[in-house]
């Protein structure tokens, strides 16, 4: 079988990015020879070439920018045809309206993975949608619930992402206070962290406001934000350092930005927290579960697909800093409680590896094109 992927981006910004790395490194030898083609140039492109895997780069520009878009869609219908390729599966949902409407044209079926949950139902996901797909593959329970409400509607096979697990590994790594220490972290003290791009649902202002609530019991305690400023959003992170200076916390919350060792950060760290509002899945949570720490995650969406509230993590809800402070003082404050679920919670995390999610993704592709041969002659 010889399948386009359809990317959008170039560069490793979040969870999408790195699923798409997952699955070219572990699904290079399953009978599947790939093709992706990037829309904008960056370092996926050789990152991604290096492991072997065909490479094309075209420079969509802005999906408005309609004689573009026109030019891409041929584009990409012109390589399927070359290639001779079975299929095309377009990563999120805005790649469909570029690779969708390219295998309308090559005549050939096309896949979509649906990274958001379209809980609103916006036009362009609508449109999206409108264009023929053999399915639309989801990645969480939610996620598959709110696409299949979406006319027409597609078949909607669920598949969950995965972590490397290897790379999460906590006997591969030095200790927390080693790892303090090299990255320059307070070495006493209970350490709460958060990772992930600055955007407001992701939910760093909601950890600041419950750090007063847990400094009352615990004055030595320090936050840790990972994440970098997203385009989307420059405003935001001027937002969250406007909270912290206003509550007085300069000296409490450290703001690390963007990091690429993000293994040793979770590492350091003696809670993590996810204060997404309504995240489609999560992996940063699984990533910090691999590595045996007691996680606190939103009660809605993806993360209440991976955790079992008061049994491998806490569920609390988005925008409430009370309940978030609650939760992390019983972690710190019931060390027992707190190690049994770091325990149970790396058990979990096993669940979720890239392995596993390549399989389940090249199996779906093959379930839903079944004329299609597992290796092309």
């Amino acid at each position: 079988m010889k399948v386009i992927v359809v990317m959008p981006l170039a560069e490793q910004r979040g969870g999408g990015e790195m699923m798409l790395w997952d699955l070219m490194h572990q699904g290079r030898n399953a009978g599947v020879e790939w093709l992706v083609v990037f829309l904008e140039d960056g370092p996926m492109v050789e990152q991604v070439r290096a492991l072997g895997i065909k490479i094309r780069v075209l420079e969509s520009g802005r999906l408005r920018q309609v004689h573009r878009l026109i030019a891409t869609v041929f584009q990409i219908a012109a390589i399927a045809k070359n290639e001779s390729v079975d299929a095309i599966v377009n990563w999120m949902w805005i790649t469909h309206i570029y690779g969708g409407l390219a295998a309308i044209i090559a005549g050939l079926p096309a896949v979509w993975y649906q990274l958001e949950v379209p809980y609103d139902k916006p036009k362009l996901v609508r449109l999206a949608t409108a264009i023929p797909a053999r399915a639309v593959i989801t990645l969480s329970q939610d996620g598959k619930q709110a696409q299949a409400e979406i006319w027409p509607h597609r078949p909607t096979p669920l598949v969950y992402p995965g972590v490397a697990l290897d790379r999460f590994e906590p006997a591969n790594l030095p200790s927390p206070i080693e790892v303090r220490q090299k990255l320059g972290l307070p070495l006493h003290g209970p350490l709460i962290g958060i990772v992930g791009r600055l955007q407001r649902w992701k939910g760093m202002h909601v950890l600041i406001d419950a750090m007063p609530k847990v400094l009352q019991k615990y004055p030595d305690a320090h936050c840790v934000i990972v994440g970098g400023k997203h385009d989307l959003e420059p405003d935001y992170e001027e937002f969250v350092n406007n909270k912290i200076a206003n509550l007085g916390l300069q000296e409490q919350v450290i703001m690390a930005g963007l990091q690429r060792n993000i293994p040793e950060w979770v590492q350091a760290m003696d809670v993590f927290v996810h204060a997404s509002d309504k995240e489609p899945f999560g992996i940063v949570i699984i990533e910090a579960m691999a590595l045996g720490k007691p996680v606190i995650a939103g009660n809605v969406g993806g993360p209440t697909e991976i955790i079992t509230d008061g049994m491998n993590g806490l569920l609390t809800p988005y925008g409430d800093p009370d309940a978030l402070a609650i939760a992390i003082l019983r972690y710190l404050d019931e060390q027992e409680f707190a190690q049994r679920a770091g325990v149970a919670a790396r058990q979990r995390a096993l669940d979720f590896s890239t392995q596993r999610y390549a399989e389940n993704f090249i199996n779906t592709i093959r379930s839903v094109m079944p004329n299609v041969s597992s290796v092309k002659s």
